[in-house]
This record gives structure tokens, C-alpha cells and sequence, in this order.
């Protein structure tokens, strides 16, 4: 049981905040996971926001929470673990002291600054910290991405974290890494022989990573024209993804083996840069079209100015080592695609010799799918003989492990399961410095090419699965992205 803390959160009253942090402390403290005495501190821009922040985050917890989850009497109580206060963050004055005396006056030996807010300030903020004398011995400060705009950026960031926080007390938080099936991906790999002895070279035939949004813009259109998905979602959230599916076992699960693995992984990921660019991965914008039978607008139309950023981006990998030689990785991510999902799909190999007829089927090959969003499942697709049927005739069936009917009270939080392991000072799904220089060193050589006058994006319509050089890329090996319909009627098995 965690001990009482001080959890501040810089930009409390931001999206962030009301959609993920404070629904997932609320989620935390009805569930008895915070001790009492646990205090959260948002900060806000200015004195009405303080005075309107209780009603203000109340109405976002009620929209944000699942339906069976807003209770009046657990929020009063949670409500009153609520200490709202005024902060400049960009300013030194007198309300940083105000912030000192708060949080000198609780008792709480545990301090966690989460730092919702733009990198450009997380320097200045942590100043201030120092400044200010609140950065205690075992303080713990949490940062969200975007990391860096490129290595250097990068760099640079971190550097200027390091100047008051040493690395053991830095949490770089990937959201992703916090759901329940990416967790329980390493118990699948290390807890059970019958799928560690079938992870490598000679078993699998290939594996695909993807995060498929159906959302445009959203209101991020600067950040997000400056960034593009590239920076966005691959640097980030698929490489984290790609390196639990392909690390080996580390001794121990504690958090310097499972990075030291990752960032094994990382560096042996084969190097992407001129021709090879171009050969090997694929960016797209969408332009108009329809999400649910409604038209929407282009990438342009929603920026308002010509811009070559992409929102689409399919690369081909290859993880240079014994375990994954020549097994392709193909990362996948879009904005404005047909549905909003993210998986792994583990594809193995086609069966050494066939023993039926083509008259009783094709056989499809085994797949491991693990669904993260929008619910989280397990499906292992098998081939089966066909009951309904007195001859022998082969189908694809599927073996389904859905964490909501197997759990009947699981709600997956990621933030709430990454806040209270900040809080513990357990850095096992976090991103460690070494990970982040690592993942740029890979990703800058692609975006320099892409910088070139003819790699310009692919346009693709909205609410499609991307442009058609995303299908060509996997065609040309004889694969398809995965699509359990197809799988199950046969149709990926055409060509």
C-alpha cells in the first residue's frame, strides 16, 4: 500500500487533466489505492479558475468516467483530496511561494510533479521548483511527450530536466505502456512456454503494429503540423510497442533489465536512410471524405494552409539479431482512417508440410492478436475442421480472451495505473533517457529523407485505411495488412 503523497499537476485545468489524470486518481481513490492524507494539486492559470475548478472538473469526470462509474457521495469524498491553487508557471512570483507553503504544510515525504504541459516550459517550470526549495530528495517529476522535436531537441530537453532531477527520478511517460494487455504482453512471452519457445525467426512469418484513429486535427493543428505522426506516434508509442514484443527476457522484471533489453532492441533496429526511405516506408495526408456518413474535410482544409506533413505513416523494419533475423516489422499509423483501433497482430508461419486436400480448404495461418484499444483482448486464430459440415473442410476459428467478460469489474487506466506507479517510484513502464536518444537516432535519418522534393505524402481519403502505397508496401511480400473479417472469410488468403 502506497503511503500518503502530494501528487501537483502543472496545467490541472488542461484537456489532459480532466479527460485522464483527475478521472484516474478519482478511479484510484474509490478503488482504495490512495492513502488517506494523498493530496493532488492542480494548478491553474489564474484565481477563477481556482474558484471554478471543483465544478469545472466534476462535469468532465461525469462526461469522461464510464456510465456505472460517477458516484456523488465517492467523488464528494475524492473532491476533498482536491487542493486547486494559482500558478504562473512561466513567472517567479509570489504564488510559487503560496505553492511551497501548501505543500509544506501536509506532511507528505512524497512529492510527484506531473508536468501536463509544453515541453518549451518544463525547464523553467522545474526551475521554479528548485527555485522555490521544493524538489526533495525522493521528489519525482513526470513528462509527457513530445520529447524533442528531433535529437537535438531532444537533447536538449532532457539536459535541461537533468540540471534538477537526477535520471532515477524522472518519469517519461508513455501512456500505452500502462494498459493491462501491454502489461500482461510479458506475462503472455515469460509466463507461458508455449509462446516463448514459438517467439523467434523459425516460428513467426511476421508481425504488424497498429494505431488507426478515426480523429483529425482536433484542435491540435499546431502542434500538430509541426510534428506529424511520424514524431507523433512512431517515435514514441509503436517503437515502445515493437520493443515488449521483440526484447528478450530479462532476469529479472525491474525496471533497469526491462530497459536495458528494450534499448537492445532499439539499437539493433536495422537503419532506415536515403533509397532505403524510400523503398521501405510510406507517408500519407488525407484530403476529403466521409467517417460515418458524414463528409468531412481534408488535412489542408482543416490546417488552412499548404503543408507537406504527413498523417499517415507505414514503415517496413527489420531487427538485426538472432532472434528476429529477417522477420519483417510493419508499423502502421493514421489519422482519419476507417476505425479507430490499435493492435499487434504476431503472424506465423505457414505449416511445414500440408497434409489435407485442396479440396478441404487453404489453411490460414496461426495469429496472435493483441487489441489494446478500443477494448483490450487476446484472440489466437487457429484452424479448425468445420462441425457444420459431415467432409473434411478446414476453417479459420478464434480463440477469444476479452479482459470485460473475463474480469467482469476490469476498467483498464493506463494514466491511472502509471500515476500511482510514479507515486511509487516504479519506473518498470517508463522511458528511460537512453531509450529516447536511441528512438531519434533511428527516426532522424528517416524524416531527412522525407525532406527531399519527391517524397511528398500520399494523399488518401478520409474514413479509408490509408493510401493504396500502404497496401502495395505489403503486397509486395505477399502479405496483407490484417483484417480479422478477411481472415475469417477467407479473402486474405487471394491474390
Amino acid at each position: 500500500m502506497l503511503e500518503a503523497f502530494d501528487f501537483v499537476i502543472f496545467g490541472g485545468a488542461g484537456d489532459l487533466a480532466l479527460r485522464k489524470l483527475i478521472p484516474g486518481l478519482y478511479r484510484a481513490h474509490r478503488e482504495g489505492s490512495l492513502a488517506a492524507g494523498s493530496r493532488i494539486i492542480p494548478t491553474c492559470r489564474n484565481t477563477q479558475m481556482v474558484a471554478e475548478y471543483k465544478d469545472k472538473v466534476r462535469d468532465a469526470a461525469e462526461k469522461h468516467l464510464n456510465s456505472d462509474e460517477f458516484d456523488a457521495a465517492a467523488w464528494d469524498a475524492f473532491s476533498k483530496c482536491l487542493f486547486p491553487v494559482f500558478v504562473d508557471i512561466g513567472t517567479k512570483d509570489e504564488h510559487w511561494d503560496a505553492l511551497a507553503q501548501l505543500l509544506n504544510s501536509g506532511g507528505n515525504s512524497q512529492r510527484v510533479f506531473y508536468l501536463s504541459t509544453p515541453p518549451s516550459v518544463f525547464s523553467i517550470c522545474c526551475k521554479h521548483l528548485h527555485e522555490t526549495g521544493l524538489i526533495t530528495a525522493t521528489s519525482r517529476v513526470v513528462v509527457e511527450k513530445p520529447l524533442g522535436y528531433d535529437a537535438k531537441t531532444a537533447e536538449e530537453i532532457n539536459s535541461q530536466i537533468a540540471e534538477y532531477f537526477s535520471e532515477d527520478a524522472i518519469f517519461r511517460i508513455d501512456h500505452y505502456l500502462g494498459k493491462e494487455t501491454v502489461q500482461n504482453l510479458l506475462a503472455l512471452r515469460f509466463a507461458n512456454g508455449m509462446f516463448e519457445h514459438l517467439w523467434d525467426a523459425k516460428s513467426i512469418d511476421h508481425v504488424q503494429i497498429s494505431i488507426s484513429e478515426t480523429v483529425g486535427l482536433e484542435g491540435r493543428a499546431s502542434f500538430y503540423d509541426g510534428a506529424g505522426a511520424l514524431r507523433d506516434m512512431v517515435q514514441n508509442h509503436i517503437l515502445q510497442l515493437l520493443c515488449l514484443v521483440a526484447m528478450e527476457s530479462p532476469n529479472k522484471m525491474t525496471a533497469d533489465r526491462i530497459r536495458a533489453e528494450k534499448l537492445k532492441v532499439l539499437e539493433s533496429l536495422r537503419p532506415l536512410n536515403g533509397n532505403t526511405v524510400k523503398y521501405n516506408t510510406v507517408r500519407g495526408q488525407y484530403v476529403a471524405g466521409e467517417m460515418g456518413g458524414k463528409a468531412v474535410p481534408g488535412y489542408l482544409d482543416e490546417l488552412g494552409q499548404a503543408s507537406n506533413t504527413e498523417t499517415f505513416v507505414a514503415i517496413r523494419a527489420y531487427i538485426d539479431n538472432s532472434r528476429w533475423a529477417n522477420v519483417p516489422f510493419y508499423l502502421r499509423t493514421g489519422k482519419r482512417m476507417k476505425q479507430r483501433f490499435a493492435e499487434i497482430v504476431i503472424q506465423y508461419k505457414d505449416v511445414a508440410h500440408r497434409v489435407y486436400p485442396e479440396s478441404a480448404g487453404m489453411a490460414t495461418p496461426n495469429r496472435l492478436i493483441i487489441r489494446l484499444q478500443p477494448e483490450e483482448s487476446i484472440k489466437i486464430i487457429m484452424v479448425s475442421k468445420d462441425l457444420e459440415k459431415h467432409e473434411t473442410h478446414l476453417r479459420p476459428v478464434v480463440l477469444n480472451l476479452n479482459f470485460a467478460d473475463t474480469y467482469k469489474d476490469f476498467y483498464s487506466d493506463a494514466y491511472k495505473r502509471l500515476m500511482l506507479d510514479a507515486a511509487a517510484g516504479d519506473a518498470s513502464l517508463f522511458i528511460h533517457r537512453a531509450e529516447v536518444d536511441a528512438a531519434w537516432a533511428w527516426i532522424d535519418p528517416i524524416i531527412e529523407a522525407w525532406q527531399r522534393p519527391e517524397n511528398k505524402p500520399h494523399g488518401y481519403m478520409a474514413g479509408s485505411w490509408g493510401p493504396q502505397a500502404s497496401a502495395q508496401l505489403m503486397a509486395s511480400d505477399r502479405r496483407r495488412w490484417f483484417s480479422i473479417d478477411e481472415v475469417l472469410s477467407g479473402a486474405d488468403q487471394e491474390w
